[in-house]
């Protein structure tokens, strides 16, 4: 399961929303993580679904294969879920178990909040599959570049996010290997009460803590040869290039956020 998760994962392709210009991408992301705050009623929940389905088909993946590779965030949402259903009141009590009470308000806050939660994290993994960790390196030194001159180190901070998000997908292969691994020698990880299984994962988690600086190693000896010097004298092979299709992504999604911000109750 954890080979497939697609967190940080990109999947090359030449859909429209993979040629977008990366920073139109993270700048669309960074409003519809505002735009999904408007949203307020089953309608306006409605349309932010329908907004990620069609951008989903738009970006040539399918629903079945984000949700199969999503399939460990759903523990968040259901535990984003439950919690609103047990512990939001209001409304009508729909449920009466004695020390607890279900009640109609905390139901729909629970789906409210789990839709919205949701949202975030396939739009942001859309933009992880459709969007090289490369052009996100890139785009996000030159959207934060005005910050240079409050001397923020913006060059090493985008090529440390763009090196996290890179190593996920490995981190998570690697982790599938030490548990088939440890598995084949006999560990369970499954069974015993809870301090026996998590006594059972220290053999999963110090060989992936070695062989994680191992590869941290590797890649600055890596850089170290080949001279890398920070951002001081660094040319792009590949240049970023912002075209009328990126404005109008842009405009659409102010548009959609109008949208919903009108149709408020």
């Amino acid at each position: 399961m954890l080979s497939k998760m697609l967190l940080g994962r990109y999947i090359p392709g030449s859909s429209l929303v993979h040629q977008l210009d990366p920073r139109a991408k993270i700048l669309a992301v960074v409003l519809f993580m505002a735009i999904v705050f408007f949203a307020n009623h089953w309608t306006g929940y409605m349309l932010l679904i329908v907004f990620i389905t069609v951008l989903t088909k738009t970006a040539g993946l399918s629903i079945r294969f984000l949700f199969n590779g999503l399939k460990l965030i759903l523990i968040l949402l259901l535990f984003t879920f439950f919690m609103h259903l047990f512990f939001t009141k209001g409304g009508t009590v729909l449920v009466d178990g004695g020390f607890f009470t279900i009640e109609s308000e905390g139901v729909v806050r629970g789906v409210y909040i789990t839709i919205r939660l949701a949202m975030l994290v396939l739009i942001t993994t859309i933009l992880t599959l459709t969007t090289s960790p490369l052009q996100l390196t890139d785009a996000i030194e030159r959207i934060a570049k005005p910050l240079k001159v409050f001397r923020v180190p913006v060059h090493e901070i985008a090529l440390m996010m763009s090196i996290s998000l890179r190593f996920i997908p490995t981190l998570m292969d690697e982790t599938e290997k030490i548990i088939k691994a440890q598995s084949a020698r006999g560990s369970t990880f499954m069974t015993g009460s809870l301090m026996s299984r998590l006594q059972a994962l220290t053999p999963i988690f110090i060989p992936l803590f070695i062989s994680s600086f191992k590869r941290a190693e590797e890649m600055a000896i890596a850089m170290e040869v080949r001279g890398y010097q920070g951002e001081e004298g660094r040319t792009h092979y590949r240049v970023l290039n912002w075209q009328w299709k990126d404005t109008s992504a842009l405009i659409l999604m102010i548009i959609f956020g109008i949208i919903l911000w009108m149709i408020r109750q």
